[in-house]
């Protein structure tokens, strides 16, 4: 293959995108370019992809977007660009509110008038057209060039026409015209207000990338006790890990021995026992021996930073959820232009006068712009989210509403999730010796270890005896001295002599998903204590509220299949799919999703990251990991599943209420148009009516504050 026919992917972050129509420009015109085989700009992530030719450089993309209107941003100043939005959005929102109420009530409120009201209503309204409503103008413009149209174009060309005709009236002292400066000023500051809470939601795009990369360790100790930074680290190189660190890179252990929290990766709780030639993942945690680890992946390679890429391209590769009032905007917008335009020639035409055909003008345009539409989707995510909070719901942003609506698979993740995500000892079963004095010899032993499993025993009895002589045997057990009898703790082969009772009682523990850990003196085991991670209560209740929405339910874990097949049953799940990494769930939800299913995905560790991200619909169980909350649509509070059937009920209620709102505001236009058009509606009852509608709104939409939810809370 020759250079030429090589194909190189840049990747550039894109600054000043208002809306999805935005990304679309900037991908037509990117895909013009010669050299240029493909090109998908993501308007939720900010990023621009290009597939070219080797031959042209970024500098080349970079113009064609900034000759657009737009800005390109070096990819590590991407959150600081945003942060700079965000704040300038505030800061128009905030001028906005402050001159629009009183121009308002100045307006509207007639014992409030005073003799040259109509000049201070003017200049308090001038500001807010203009200036606070400059990102609307600089949209439509950028649109309009291009021949496109949205939202944006009305609002702009709504509260410009009234603002203008109102001065006209003011300056000229026009017989007959009335001034509606306070339609400009309210418009502009309720679509802000919209525009700043979508801002909002969509910088938390970025957060589970950011979660991600700071798992990892910083610095690594090699074997002669001096500390690098982790980007010196190279393969082959030999470094030391000391009871509770992170292991720095994917490595292979040379010497010790321990138990490694792989959590990260399987989500489960209980740590896997490594000694010498074992592979070992980078971030997780080393619980107690000291290990010696030769690096075999570093940088880019390594596990973590192909987690970091799993959620990274299955956020990017999302498909958008264009907005309804954007949709029906595509045909309404230019309907309704066009209609105000030829109101103002139909009455020239027909003899009328200026101020007359100016008016009916107005009144269309007035009349046509989207006060109420402007307040249907956030006012309805608004009160949704709020209903939500109150019931442990966090609801991520409009954009997640319409993926509840055809979701028909509901999958969730094992520990933490469906079960407690600890370990507890729920049994001693001694057939022929003293339970409670073997509890408290094992308790009292593994009170000097550092092992989840240890913690679970030694905590499950209120005292100890003296130890003496103790010894940990990595990977197998604990022993020591009790009142000069040998104890001992831990696997099968830490005894000589185990009855073939005892071993069945094991057997049985094990094929029901508990893990046994044996107990004895004198190298003869006496009884098996019962270490599980307990199914949380409200599980199979909630698995029957998931059927009752209509969703199959498959339970996904990492954990083996003897486990997970145990608790499926427990719970009434309708299949299981065992002993998956991170990897494996991304390709089981794009399975899922290539098959024609809408993927619910449900989890609460790191290693759920990325299948929460692929999934149309990502959940994350609140007391799980930051990371799995950031990649996630909807975040449960609690640690109660049924909250998660909440979330998808309120999700969904709140999306019927939105629709609800756009179809009787579009409904309200849809009829007040022509009337305004024939002059039966003046610009001062088109305000009326206009208010009328988003009162409407405020209505249909605070009726989510009744939302009881599966665990009917009030």
């Amino acid at each position: 293959m020759t250079l030429k026919d090589q194909q190189l992917r840049s990747d550039l972050a894109v600054d000043g995108m208002s809306c999805a129509a935005c990304a679309n420009q900037i991908e037509r015109q990117l895909s013009k370019l010669d050299g240029v085989t493909g090109s998908t700009v993501n308007f939720a992530t900010g990023q621009a992809t290009v597939i070219h030719d080797p031959a042209i450089t970024n500098d080349v993309f970079q113009a064609a977007i900034q000759g657009l209107g737009y800005t390109v941003v070096e990819q590590g100043e991407t959150d600081e660009a945003e942060t700079r939005r965000e704040a300038d959005l505030r800061r128009r929102v905030i001028v906005a509110i402050v001159l629009a109420a009183p121009t308002a009530l100045l307006s509207m409120v007639a014992p409030l008038q005073f003799s040259g009201w109509e000049w201070i209503v003017a200049a308090m309204s001038t500001p807010v057209v203009l200036w606070c409503g400059w990102s609307f103008h600089r949209t439509a413009v950028l649109n309009l060039r291009h021949g496109a149209t949205t939202m944006d174009t009305l609002v702009s060309l709504g509260s410009i026409s009234a603002w203008l005709w109102s001065a006209v009236v003011l300056v000229a002292s026009l017989e007959g015209g009335h001034i509606y400066f306070e339609t400009g000023a309210v418009i502009v500051t309720l679509i802000l207000l919209g525009k700043y809470f979508e801002l909002r939601a969509k910088r938390r795009s970025g957060d589970a990338i950011r979660a991600l990369a700071d798992l990892g360790a910083r610095t690594a100790r090699l074997e002669d006790g001096s500390d690098i930074e982790l980007d010196e680290l190279a393969v082959g190189m030999r470094f030391l890990v000391r009871p509770g660190e992170k292991i720095a890179t994917d490595g292979r252990v040379v010497e010790g021995a321990s138990a490694i929290d792989m959590s990260m990766v399987t989500g489960e709780p209980v740590p896997v026992e490594v000694t010498i030639g074992d592979e070992v993942i980078g971030a997780t945690i080393n619980t107690n021996g000291s290990l010696t680890v030769e690096a075999t992946r570093v940088g880019s390679d390594t596990a973590l930073a192909q987690i970091v890429r799993l959620v990274d391209q299955a956020q990017g590769s999302k498909a958008e959820v264009q907005g309804l009032a954007d949709r029906v905007s595509a045909i309404f917008v230019p309907l309704a232009i066009a209609t105000g335009i030829a109101t103002l020639i139909v009455w020239f035409l027909t003899g009328h006068e200026a101020n007359e055909a100016f008016t009916a003008a107005v009144a269309v345009l007035i009349i046509a712009c989207p006060c109420a539409l402007g307040l249907a989707t956030p006012l309805g995510i608004l009160v949704g989210s709020g209903r939500g909070a109150q019931l442990g719901v966090i609801i991520k942003g409009g954009e997640v509403l319409e993926d509840t609506r055809s979701v028909d698979i509901a999958i969730l993740d094992k520990t933490g999730t469906v079960t407690e995500g600890r370990m507890e000892l729920v049994d001693v079963i001694a057939p022929n010796a003293n339970s409670s004095e073997l509890l408290r010899f094992a308790a009292s032993l593994e009170a000097r270890s550092e092992h989840p499993i240890a913690h679970a025993i030694s905590t499950a009895s209120t005292s100890h005896d003296l130890v003496v002589d103790f010894q940990n045997r990595p990977g197998f057990g604990v022993s020591g001295f009790i009142n000069g009898i040998e104890v001992r703790v831990g696997r099968r082969s830490m005894f000589d002599q185990i009855s073939d009772e005892l071993e069945a009682e094991a057997a049985e523990v094990e094929r029901k998903g508990s893990t046994a850990v044996f107990v004895g003196r004198n190298q003869q085991a006496e009884a098996v204590l019962v270490v599980s991670d307990q199914v949380k209560a409200t599980s199979r209740t909630a698995v029957a509220a998931l059927h009752d929405l209509g969703l199959s339910v498959m339970l996904l874990t990492g954990d083996n299949r003897r486990t997970a097949e145990s608790v499926a049953k427990l719970v009434g799940v309708d299949e299981v799919i065992a002993e998956v990494l991170p990897d494996g769930k991304v390709a089981e939800v794009k399975r899922l999703q290539e098959a024609g299913h809408r993927v619910a995905m449900v989890g609460d560790g790191i290693n759920d990251a990325p299948a929460l991200a692929q999934a149309d619909l990502g959940i994350a169980i609140g007391t799980g990991t930051d990371v799995a909350i950031e990649a996630s649509d909807l975040t449960v509070v609690a640690g109660d599943l049924r909250a998660v059937a909440d979330a998808i009920a309120l999700a969904r209620r709140t999306l019927a209420t939105i629709k609800g709102n756009l179809f009787w505001a579009f409904a309200y236009n849809a009829a007040a148009i022509p009337l305004a058009a024939l002059g039966v509606l003046n610009p001062m009852i088109a305000a009326g009516a206009m208010g009328l509608s988003s009162l409407f709104v405020v209505s249909n939409s605070l009726r989510l504050r009744r939302f009881a939810g599966y665990r009917r809370i009030s």
